[in-house]
């Protein structure tokens, strides 16, 4: 240990990516600049889940009680079919107890890592656009999928469209600390409390048209209304309330071959952009942060960065995968979709236990211990 003493090391991107590497850099010693293109940060953004395999990394990096008293902790996760009934219920609380997973405002969220980045010495800088390279032993390129950290490494690259579209939208409510989802025919719900008065929503639909990539495009409440018309309550009631909204297009992109090329290293959705089925774009950028700083404490430079590229490889592409299946799986149609909704109908009375468990391997993997 000790290898990051006193290297200066350049961040690019103040995302939730970006600030946890600065941070975690910063706490083994490092020098840290992060550059950021906006003006200011903490009011982009709607809701995000913070699952425990992530939380463990932030109580390691010392922002645990400030994270938990922005967020509110979630107790399940329930599927639903378009008119509300349910079809299964994981219940996160009993299935692992001494395990949380939150519920957060990203602007809340970006506030507590920025906080804390700044006062372990990350220098911040703001409306700073990175065209090139910067000049420093290492350069943490965490500027996601419109970035230039992923094409400097692997070059240029056609993301596939999905065929699906999202909304996104932020509406004031409260309600039980769960996170639900309604399932109808190519179209899904996702809504969930964020304390302090609001609630997340992000709603999904199958369609043809093309719609630019990214979450920041002006969307219309009236066509959100209207995909969901025949769902029933509680959804017909939220999307009522809905007067402002975000659309954006869906696409694929592989996990990016080349993630370092012994100076620069990618991380979150500059090396691995997934789809939002399983709530882990987050997550897996603050493993990510962690892994990378772990790996170039303990070794020189070069072997550390193929280290944890090697580390982190075969984990965010399972996990890329079990979100692609997702995509489906919340789709279904006709026969189909009735065969899978029996089947979900059946664990849930006979084995509640099953469905949580499959995702022990997500869940129960802890960053800290792997790589202390």
């Amino acid at each position: 240990m000790g290898h990051l003493q006193g290297r200066r090391a350049a961040v690019i991107g103040a995302g939730i990516g970006g600030l946890t590497a600065a941070l975690a850099l910063a706490r083994r010693g490092a020098d840290v600049t992060l550059d950021e293109r906006a003006a200011e940060l903490g009011d982009v953004g709607a809701g995000i889940q913070i699952s425990a395999n992530a939380v463990r990394v932030l109580d390691a990096l010392g922002v645990g009680q400030a994270l938990r008293e922005a967020a509110v902790r979630n107790r399940a996760v329930q599927l639903n079919d378009a008119a509300g009934r349910r079809v299964l219920r994981m219940d996160l609380a009993s299935h692992r107890p001494d395990a949380d997973f939150l519920l957060i405002h990203r602007p809340r969220l970006i506030r507590v890592l920025s906080d804390a980045a700044r006062a372990a010495g990350v220098t911040v800088r703001l409306g700073r656009t990175v065209d090139a390279l910067p000049a420093a032993a290492l350069v943490v390129g965490a500027d996601g999928i419109h970035g230039h950290s992923r094409e400097w490494l692997n070059g240029r690259e056609v993301p596939f469209f999905t065929g699906q579209t999202a909304w996104r939208a932020v509406i004031a409510g409260d309600g039980p600390p769960e996170a639900h989802v309604f399932m109808g025919p190519g179209r899904h719900l996702v809504s969930y409390p964020l304390g302090q008065g609001l609630r997340n929503i992000v709603a999904v639909q199958e369609r043809r048209d093309w719609q630019d990539e990214g979450w920041s495009q002006p969307g219309d409440p009236d066509e959100l209304r209207a995909a969901f018309a025949d769902f029933g309550n509680p959804v017909r009631a939220w999307l009522a309330a809905v007067d402002q909204v975000n659309l954006w297009g869906l696409f694929r992109h592989p996990v990016a071959p080349v993630w370092t090329d012994g100076t620069l290293a990618v991380l979150g959705d500059a090396a691995h952009p997934t789809l939002p089925f399983l709530a882990q774009g987050a997550g897996m950028a603050i493993e990510d942060a962690w892994v990378l700083a772990s790996c170039l404490d303990a070794q020189p430079q070069d072997r550390a960065l193929h280290a944890y590229a090697q580390a982190r490889i075969p984990r965010v592409t399972r996990i890329v995968e079990a979100a692609n299946a997702n995509a489906r799986n919340y789709h279904l149609r006709g026969a189909m979709r009735l065969a899978g909704h029996s089947v979900l109908r059946i664990a849930d009375r006979i084995a509640p236990r099953v469905m949580p468990g499959r995702f022990d391997w997500l869940y129960d993997y802890d960053p800290v211990a792997a790589h202390p």
